[in-house]
């Protein structure tokens, strides 16, 4: 097929040449935006004289028809066009004749590709916006059902202190909604429309830029043309925010995967999101979470492969910035269903509150409230670190919690202690007595709770 740039040369390309630089193959993703764009794009100039009223409704009926057929499975999208604009171009001259090549007046396929990359990711970027906002959601109902579900904290992936399941998800929340804030920096930083910078140095004809961005839905247009063709920073960006959604997702997965261990059994996941072993008949495998783990690879894969293409591109296009797409587009794909899925995953699985509770328990988390214990009966806190350090050794030797310390056990390391030192280790008292906001306490989780309660309607108002 003769290209749409063919006047300069006198010979066809090589055929592995022109398969090596073609996009159709990836960049056919971008039919409803390519046309989209061109549809502005012709309004646009119609609006300034460029085009007559009839040349704009002769094009923009083309271009509806092309989107139609192409929805419907009536056009097919062949790799005999090298690009997305190509075939766009070639099919609407086809049909409306001369007039169709009229479409590229004023604008270049670097300003378009630009603006079919911004529309295309703003579009999936507010799309993962939506999915964290649900799982945020399903999230801040497991804080408000389990306030007082009891599990031990953990330092080093040893047990530290009591906390509640609620507090344990709370730090999740905080991290989503700090994922939620950077995916609408990006957007707004993203929302300015690069059409009309033509190749690098704008154009002779004159365009209505404001328009064309107000059309499609952008706060603006680019204020550099070189710049407007030549920033991929938005996906850049973009990645950046998917790769610490990853890395979030893949912390809690691993978490899911140690408490569905046969050590733990914190929590039991939905047969929908297990599976089993095709030798051993006992097996729940986790694969949901183990997926996410994994893919999150595959994320920061595609972020650091953007970078490296785009370390050494002088100003202004060059065709290293082709290869944004397919890695985007994967990345895309891979952080939509990570999200979706480990949604449903903790949203079906079951908590084992008891097991959770005697965990706490037994693993001395209540140790540093004994020691507090003593220092509110005037023990130096020194000392009363040194007590409480014998008294674990004791219990581990006597394979006993503290609870099952008898008080004449306590008082023979320590004359201090009295009855009411059950009290002041038991597990509803040292969650319930921190209450300092962002601690366990069941006071101060409510008033997170509450936060996160105005956060999410705020969302769902705006």
């Amino acid at each position: 097929m003769a290209q749409l740039w063919g006047g300069r040369f006198t010979k066809e390309t090589d055929q592995l040449v022109y398969n090596f630089n073609a996009s159709i193959s990836f960049d056919q993703k971008f039919y409803r935006q390519d046309i989209r764009g061109s549809i502005a794009h012709v309004t646009m100039l119609a609006a300034t004289g460029i085009l007559t009223e009839d040349e704009k409704h002769q094009i923009i009926d083309g271009l509806h028809g092309i989107l139609e057929d192409v929805t419907s499975g009536k056009l097919a999208i062949t790799s005999e066009y090298e690009d997305i604009h190509s075939f766009v171009e070639a099919n609407l001259i086809d049909r409306i004749g001369d007039v169709g090549k009229k479409l590229h007046t004023g604008r270049s396929r670097n300003d378009q590709v630009a603006l079919d990359m911004r529309l295309y990711t703003r579009d999936e970027l507010l799309e993962v916006r939506e999915l964290i906002f649900e799982l945020l959601r399903e999230l801040h109902k497991l804080m408000k059902e389990n306030v007082e579900t009891y599990m031990p904290g953990f330092t080093h992936l040893q047990k530290a202190q009591p906390v509640t399941f609620a507090h344990h998800v709370g730090a999740y929340m905080e991290m989503f909604k700090r994922d939620y804030g950077r995916l609408t920096d990006i957007y707004h930083r993203m929302n300015y429309c690069p059409l009309g910078a033509g190749a690098l140095a704008g154009t002779t004809y004159p365009l209505d830029r404001d328009m064309t961005a107000q059309l499609l839905g952008f706060d603006g247009p680019t204020l550099n043309s070189m710049d407007s063709v030549a920033d991929r920073d938005y996906v850049i960006e973009m990645l950046s925010a998917f790769a610490t959604i990853m890395m979030h997702l893949s912390r809690f997965s691993e978490e899911i995967i140690i408490w569905n261990s046969n050590e733990y059994q914190f929590v039991e996941l939905d047969d929908a999101y297990s599976t089993g072993s095709s030798i051993m008949p006992q097996k729940k495998n986790p694969d949901i979470a183990e997926l996410v783990r994994g893919k999150t690879g595959r994320v920061y894969g595609a972020l650091m492969s953007l970078l490296t293409t785009m370390k050494g591109i002088p100003l202004a296009y060059n065709k290293d910035m082709q290869e944004d797409k397919e890695l985007t587009f994967d990345a895309i794909d891979t952080v939509k269903g990570c999200i979706s899925l480990f949604t449903g995953m903790i949203s079906s699985m079951k908590l084992n509150q008891a097991v959770m509770k005697k965990s706490a328990m037994n693993g001395f988390t209540n140790a540093t409230d004994a020691a507090d214990y003593l220092v509110n009966h005037g023990v130096p806190f020194r000392d009363a670190h040194g007590i409480i350090g014998q008294i674990v050794l004791y219990c581990i030797d006597k394979n006993i919690s503290l609870e099952e310390m008898s008080l004449e056990e306590y008082k023979a390391i320590s004359p201090v202690f009295e009855q009411d030192i059950y009290e002041a280790i038991s597990l509803e008292t040292c969650v319930g007595k921190r209450n300092t906001i962002g601690a366990p306490g069941k006071t101060a989780m409510e008033q997170v709770i509450a936060v996160n309660e105005a956060f999410l309607k705020s969302i769902e108002e705006a």
